[in-house]
C-alpha cells in the first residue's frame, strides 16, 4: 500500500535506504561511498529542504521508499530505494507511478551514471537520459551536489513532461 510517508517512519526510511543502497558499494567511485550511505542527520536535513517521502508498505513496514521535490519550476524524484529481498517485485514502478500522478510540469530524476541497473529503471519507465552539458546545468541548478558527483552522475527527465527552462 501506498502512503505518504510520517516523521515517525524515519527510522525505517534510513533502513530502506542504507540497505538498498549497499549496491553501490564497489560500484560508485570510492571517494563517494560512506557508510552509512545516508546518515541520519542528512536523511532529516533532506525532509527538511522539502523532500517528502512517499513509501510502499506491507503490513507495518516499509519495503520501499521515494522521495518528491519541488525546487524552482521543476520537480525531482528523490532517493527511490526498495529493501533489497523485496526487489524487482514493481514495488519501484508503483512508486514512481504514483508519484507522476501528483505531479504537473518537467519531472526529473539523476543517479550514478555507474548504476546502470537504476539507469535501466527508469529509461523503461518514460525516463531519457539528457546530455553531459545539460546533466550539468541541471545538477547545478536543482540539486546541491558536489562537483564530484556531478562528474559522476546522470540525470534522466520524463518524457512526457515539459523540458525546464534554461
Amino acid at each position: 500500500m501506498i502512503g505518504r510517508c510520517q516523521a515517525d517512519d524515519v527510522p525505517q526510511i534510513f533502513e530502506v535506504i542504507n540497505e538498498a543502497a549497499s549496491a553501490y558499494r564497489g560500484v560508485i567511485p570510492a571517494d563517494r561511498w560512506h557508510e552509512p550511505y545516508m546518515p541520519l542527520a542528512e536523511l532529516r536535513a533532506e525532509i527538511a529542504a522539502g523532500v517528502e517521502f512517499w513509501c510502499w508498505r506491507r503490513h507495518a513496514t516499509i519495503e520501499g521508499v521515494m522521495g518528491l521535490q519541488q525546487v524552482a519550476d521543476v520537480t525531482l524524484i528523490r532517493h527511490a530505494y526498495t529493501r533489497r529481498r523485496q526487489q524487482s517485485q514493481g514495488i519501484g514502478t508503483r512508486l514512481l507511478d504514483h508519484l507522476q500522478g501528483l505531479t504537473t510540469g518537467p519531472l526529473l530524476v539523476g543517479t550514478w551514471k555507474a548504476a546502470h541497473w537504476a539507469v535501466r529503471f527508469y529509461e523503461r519507465r518514460g525516463f531519457r537520459l539528457v546530455c553531459a552539458e545539460e546533466k550539468a546545468r541541471l545538477l547545478r541548478r536543482y540539486w546541491k551536489v558536489p562537483e564530484r558527483q556531478i562528474e559522476e552522475s546522470v540525470v534522466l527527465q520524463c518524457s512526457e513532461r515539459s523540458e525546464p527552462q534554461p
